[in-house]
């Protein structure tokens, strides 16, 4: 029969049982842990995609603003108002963006600080404050393309060309030509 006594048999099963449910527990923590980390990094994309598009559209909101106040000839709205409106959604960029994002991110609200501030270059001499306004008014959408550039990188967003345009013929023009070619297609055959 065989060489292992009656009495090693349960033994033998017992350790195979066990060796089998501590591999099945092995894989199983494995495939919890993979799944976590899918879902974290699913979450951590969610959470920075979600502050940059509100910090986005508060600085968007904003350079608007600042762009209609100055064709009416009226003044920015203060410098606190500002703050308060942006200040959530920076302070959330600051906590979660990476170095060039916040870096960026920080210039742009920089730069709109000082157009909701007084526009006072006297430290240069023959510089007029609408013009100085107007020039700094003028570097926003610069500043905003940098952060939107830091933004792509560190979500690894890839932007691609558009492939050229074609032109679509109408769809009753479509139509006639297959008809056409079904009248050509029987003249033939006769």
């Amino acid at each position: 029969m065989s060489a292992i006594p009656w009495w090693g048999l349960p033994l033998i099963a017992a350790v195979f049982a066990l060796a089998g449910a501590a591999a099945a527990l092995l894989v199983s923590a494995r495939n919890d842990y993979l799944s976590s980390r899918r879902k974290r990094t699913r979450r951590w994309y969610e959470e920075r995609r979600s502050a940059y598009v509100q910090l986005l559209a508060v600085f968007e909101r904003d350079t608007y603003r600042l762009r209609a106040a100055f064709d009416a000839g009226e003044k920015p709205a203060p410098a606190l108002a500002y703050v308060d409106e942006v200040g959530p959604s920076l302070m959330l960029v600051r906590l979660l963006a990476s170095g060039p994002v916040r870096s960026a991110a920080l210039a742009v609200h920089l730069l709109l600080q000082k157009l909701h501030g007084e526009m006072n270059p006297a430290s240069v001499s023959g510089v007029q404050p609408q013009t100085h306004f107007r020039e700094l008014l003028a570097q926003v959408p610069l500043v905003l393309q940098q952060l939107e550039a830091a933004i792509r990188e560190e979500l690894q967003i890839e932007v691609t060309a558009p492939g050229p345009l074609t032109r679509r013929r109408p769809a009753r023009t479509a139509a006639l030509d297959g008809h056409e070619n079904i009248g050509q297609d029987l003249s033939r055959e006769r």
